[in-house]
């Protein structure tokens, strides 16, 4: 399993978004400056943000993005299913029909119980966690200094 940049700049977004007064919504160049990515790739990247109910937009001359929800509330596990799609270590965990030996494989179950911890772990892991964790003094200049 490798979480990739869609997953990576997702996390990178949602952090820059709970950084900043919720009350005012961010734009997408305000993120793309702060977060040094390019506006165009944001543009793509919000679009599974919002499919996953973990950013709202708002139109109009004062709009722009916020959180959905409380940083307490949205996990590492959701944020990374919304880009990534279902974590899996291995195919035939979450899809058993993927391998015709999978009922009779003496691997699966230590595959399987791998992939629910690393799951159990992500979904124990808040974006206000990480943001806490990882932000500290330089939050409040928009300079973020992490590594997951």
């Amino acid at each position: 399993m490798k979480i990739s940049t869609k997953g990576r700049y997702g996390l990178r977004i949602l952090i820059d978004l709970a950084a900043h007064d919720p009350e005012k919504p961010r734009l997408i160049r305000d993120i793309a400056q702060s977060q040094q990515i390019s506006e165009k790739y944001i543009s793509c990247l919000m679009i599974p943000l919002r499919r996953a109910r973990l950013i709202r937009s708002i139109r109009g001359m004062n709009g722009g993005f916020h959180l959905a929800k409380d940083p307490k509330e949205i996990t590492l596990l959701e944020i990374l299913e919304a880009m990534e799609g279902s974590i899996s270590i291995v195919d035939c965990v979450l899809c058993p029909e993927k391998c015709k030996r999978s009922r009779h494989c003496p691997a699966r179950g230590i595959w399987q119980n791998l992939n629910d911890s690393i799951r159990d772990l992500m979904r124990n892991v808040t974006l206000s966690d990480i943001l806490h964790t990882y932000c500290g003094q330089d939050a409040k200049e928009g300079i973020f200094d992490y590594c997951i």
